[in-house]
C-alpha cells in the first residue's frame, strides 16, 4: 500500500463466525500467494494487546493495493473494513495510533495561556484522543505500534513547535488538568450522594458560591445527584470543573440540555476564567453560535470517523467556522465535505397552509398552589409544517405537549381532539438488551424498505450501528436511533425534544433534513423543541414561543412567523443575532456592541435588515 493509505478493521463489526472470509478469499494479493489479509491468530502472539479475537482478520498495509482496489471493503458483509487514502498534504507521522488496522490521530491542538481554544469537527474524529494526550492520560506513540517511543523521542518530535513547552511541562508534572465530561447523564452512575457533596470536593479556588449562583443550581445543591435533570447535571458538571484550580481546562460540550440563556452564562464563565490569568481553556463544542462567541481561535478536525482524524493548525474563529461550513479548508487546500451547509439569509420559507391538525383554545394548567403553572394562548397547528418550540428550560413546553396528547387534563379550556403523538424525549434512557435493527423493526413494518432506508436510515447514518446493542451506543448514536424510532411511528403529531443533543454539526444538518423531508412527504406535522438556534433556523416554518419564570410560571404565545417569533424570544433574553456576510449563518452579537445596540433600537433581534 502507498505510504499515504491506511487499513482499518473495526473489531466490533468483524464477525468471522458469521461469514466465509470473503475479504481473505477475494483479496487479489492473497490470490497470488501473498499474506495480505490473514487471521489475527496468524499475525499475533496470544498475549499481544493488539491481538483481538484470534479468528478476526488483520490487513498488511505494506502489501494492500490501497483504496483503488477496495475489493475487501465491498465483500465484507458487515462493513468492518475501511481502506482509506490519507490526504496527500498530510506529511507528518501520526500523533497516536491505537494499533495496527486501528484509528490514528494526526496533529494536536495547541493550548494557549489566557485563551479559549476551540475544536470543531465530527464525532469519532479523535478530539477526545487529542485531549487525553494533552491531559497526560495517553502517551502518544507517534504511530509506532509495537515499538513505542520513549518520551525523549516524543519531545524531539515536537521540538520547535508550539506544543514543545506544553508537553515538556506536562511530562514534568507541572501542568494540572480539570476536565468536564461529555456525557453528563452518566454522572449519577459514577457518584452516589448529594450535589453539595460533589461540588464541595472540587472547590479549589473558593469560587463555588458564585458559580452556584450564576448557574442557578442553588435549588438542587441538597438533592441527590440521581434526581437531577440533564440540564441540571450539565450545570453542576460545569461548576465542578470551573471550581478547580488548574492550568489546563478541557470542556467537552458545554451546551447539551441547556437553554440559550444558560448557554450564554456558561460561555461567559469560561471566558472570564480564561481572561483571569494564564489558564488554558480547550473547548469541544457543536453549537456554532456559542463557539463563535466563546473562542479566541479554533482547530478544525476532519478525516474519517473511526478511521483517522486530522487536527489543523489554529485558525481565526470566523474563518475556521466558515471554512468548516463550506467544506473547504483554505490553508490546507483540503475539501472535507462535498457540499456546504446552507443558511437562509432572510425570514424563512412560506408558512404552511395545510389543513389544521389541531385548533386549541386558551388553556391553563397548574400543578397546585405554590407549584408551577402554565397559561396557553389558543392557536392552530397545521399539516405539513415543522413548528419550532423555543423557550427556557422549566417553562412548560413538555406540559403543553402532554395537554395536546391528552396525557394531562387542563384546568381551564378543552383540547378538542386527542392526538396520537410520537414522542422522542429529551433524556434518552435505553436499558433493553436488544440490537438496534431488532428494536427499529419492532416499531415499523417499513423497516428495511427502500423508502425507510433512504428517508430515515441513511440521513441519520444508522447503517454503522444496526448490529450493535442499544446499551452499547454512544450518546450521539443513541440520539439518532431515538429520532429514527420517533419518525418510524404512525402518528398525527411528531414531538422531538432536543434532537440536537450530542450530535455534531453535520449530523444536526442531516437530522434536520430527515425531519423536514418526513413532514413534507407525509403531510405530517412535527413539533421540535431545541435550544440550538442553527437547527431551529434550518428546520422551522413557524415558532411557538414560551416565556415566564422557569419552574414557577410559563406562558405560551400562539404559533407565529419566524421573524416575529425570534424577535419575541430573543428580546426576552436580551440577545441579538446577525448574519455572517459570507455564509449567512446566525452569529451572536457581543452584548453592548454597536451592532447589538443598533438592532435592539430597531427591534430586530434576529433577522437584521
Amino acid at each position: 500500500m502507498a505510504d499515504d493509505s491506511i487499513a482499518v478493521v473495526d473489531l466490533d463489526r468483524c464477525q468471522p463466525d458469521r461469514c466465509n472470509y470473503e475479504c481473505v478469499n477475494f483479496c487479489p494479493p492473497n490470490r497470488t500467494g501473498k499474506e495480505c489479509i490473514i487471521t489475527r491468530e496468524e499475525r499475533y502472539e496470544a498475549d499481544d494487546p493488539h491481538a483481538g479475537t484470534p479468528d478476526q482478520v488483520w490487513i498488511s498495509e505494506e502489501i494492500c493495493l490501497g483504496e483503488s482496489c477496495g475489493i475487501c471493503v465491498e465483500k465484507c458483509p458487515f462493513d468492518a473494513i475501511q481502506i482509506i487514502n490519507l490526504p496527500q498534504e498530510l506529511d507528518d507521522e501520526p500523533v497516536h495510533r491505537y494499533g495496527e488496522n486501528a484509528f490514528g490521530l494526526y496533529g494536536l491542538p495547541a493550548p494557549q495561556e489566557g485563551q479559549v481554544t476551540g475544536i470543531l469537527g465530527p464525532n469519532g474524529i479523535g478530539k477526545t484522543t487529542a485531549v487525553r494526550v494533552l491531559a497526560g492520560e495517553l502517551d502518544p506513540n507517534l504511530g509506532r505500534v509495537g515499538d513505542e517511543p520513549d518520551w525523549a523521542d516524543i519531545l524531539e518530535a515536537y521540538r520547535g513547535t508550539a506544543l514543545q513547552d506544553y508537553l515538556e511541562a506536562m511530562r514534568e508534572g507541572d501542568v494540572t488538568v480539570a476536565r468536564k465530561p461529555q456525557y453528563v447523564d452518566q454522572i449519577p452512575s459514577q457518584f452516589d450522594g448529594t450535589t453539595r457533596a460533589l461540588l464541595e470536593r472540587t472547590d479549589e479556588r473558593g469560587a463555588l458560591p458564585e458559580l452556584v449562583d450564576r448557574l442557578s443550581i442553588g435549588p438542587v445543591v441538597d438533592q441527590d445527584i440521581d434526581t437531577l435533570s440533564g440540564g441540571e447535571l450539565q450545570r453542576v458538571a460545569l461548576a465542578a470543573t470551573l471550581a478547580r484550580d488548574a492550568d489546563f481546562y478541557f470542556l467537552d460540550e458545554i451546551t447539551p440540555y441547556l437553554d440559550i440563556g444558560q448557554r450564554m452564562t456558561a460561555a461567559r464563565l469560561v471566558r472570564e476564567l480564561a481572561d483571569d490569568g494564564d489558564r488554558s481553556m480547550l473547548v469541544v463544542e457543536h453549537d456554532l453560535a456559542i463557539l463563535d462567541l466563546l473562542a479566541d481561535n479554533i482547530h478544525v478536525a476532519y478525516g474519517e470517523p473511526g478511521a483517522f482524524g486530522v487536527v489543523t493548525t489554529p485558525k481565526s474563529v470566523t474563518n475556521g467556522i466558515n471554512e468548516y461550513i463550506s467544506g473547504y479548508l483554505e490553508a490546507e487546500n483540503m475539501r472535507i465535505r462535498q457540499t456546504d451547509i446552507e443558511f437562509e439569509e432572510h425570514a424563512p420559507r412560506t408558512q404552511a397552509t395545510g389543513e389544521p391538525v389541531i385548533e386549541y383554545p386558551d388553556l391553563a394548567k397548574s400543578y397546585g398552589e405554590g407549584e408551577f403553572s402554565l397559561t396557553v394562548e389558543g392557536g392552530t397547528i397545521r399539516e405539513n409544517e415543522v413548528l419550532g418550540v423555543v423557550g427556557p428550560n422549566g417553562i412548560g413546553k413538555s406540559t403543553l405537549a402532554k395537554l395536546l396528547a391528552g396525557r394531562l387534563e387542563p384546568d381551564e379550556g378543552t383540547v378538542p381532539a386527542r392526538l396520537d403523538i410520537a414522542y422522542k424525549p429529551q433524556y434518552i434512557e435505553i436499558d433493553q438488551p436488544m440490537r438496534v435493527d431488532a428494536f427499529l423493526s419492532s416499531i415499523t413494518d417499513d423497516f428495511g424498505s427502500s423508502y425507510w432506508t433512504t428517508e430515515i436510515a441513511q440521513p441519520l447514518q444508522l447503517d454503522a450501528v444496526m448490529e450493535q446493542q442499544l446499551t452499547d451506543l454512544s450518546g450521539g448514536e443513541r440520539q439518532r436511533v431515538a429520532i429514527a424510532a420517533c419518525l418510524s411511528e404512525e402518528a398525527d403529531l411528531y414531538l422531538l425534544d432536543e434532537p440536537s443533543a450530542h450530535l455534531d454539526v453535520e449530523q444536526r444538518v442531516l437530522a434536520t433534513s430527515a425531519i423536514r423531508r418526513y413532514a413534507e412527504n407525509h403531510d405530517a406535522t412535527a413539533l421540535v423543541i431545541d435550544h440550538d438556534i442553527y437547527m431551529i433556523d434550518l428546520l422551522s416554518d413557524r415558532l411557538l414561543v414560551f416565556d415566564g419564570e422557569p419552574a414557577e410560571r410559563g406562558h405560551a404565545a400562539p404559533p407565529q412567523g419566524m421573524r416575529e417569533g425570534m424577535n419575541d424570544f430573543l428580546s426576552n433574553l436580551d440577545i441579538t443575532f446577525r448574519r455572517d456576510e459570507r455564509t449567512a449563518r446566525p452569529r451572536i452579537n457581543k452584548p453592548g456592541s454597536q451592532l447589538d445596540r443598533e438592532q435592539k433600537t430597531q427591534g430586530e433581534y434576529y433577522y437584521a435588515p
